[in-house]
């Protein structure tokens, strides 16, 4: 059970820390979700997004090794997918629409992920 909420955790960590090199600007944010950002504010907007999913992704890798923050960074990260599916539903765009799937996927993981960690018996006893 530690093995697979460990894979599990690092996996999601790691694809939603990844849109974090948006922060570099409106060139990344550009390969990354498939449209120009050509109003500034926009562009704040979208580089403040990425680091909100940097420290998602920041906190699910640590819950790996602070297992404490487990539950805390699984609901987090469960939230935040979630939420991106909900808002993309009807979405045009391919590249939206794959991370939405992306993130139906990644939410099922982390949701047993939860359950598993849930179950697994406290070490206080």
């Amino acid at each position: 059970m530690e093995i697979a909420i460990v894979v599990i955790l690092l996996g999601t960590g790691l694809v939603n820390g990844l849109p974090v090199v948006g922060v570099a600007g409106a060139g990344w944010l550009r390969r990354l979700y498939g449209v120009p950002i050509a109003d500034p504010d926009l562009l704040v907007l979208m580089r403040h997004r990425a680091v909100l999913l940097g420290l998602l992704g920041a906190a699910l890798v640590a819950a790996v090794f602070v297992p404490a923050l487990r539950v805390p960074a699984m609901i987090a990260g469960l939230v935040s997918m979630l939420a991106f599916v909900g808002l993309a539903r009807g979405a045009a765009g391919r590249k939206v629409r794959t991370t939405a799937l992306v993130d139906v996927g990644l939410s099922g993981v982390l949701a047993v992920a939860l359950v598993l960690q849930l179950l697994a018996p406290s070490p206080l006893g």
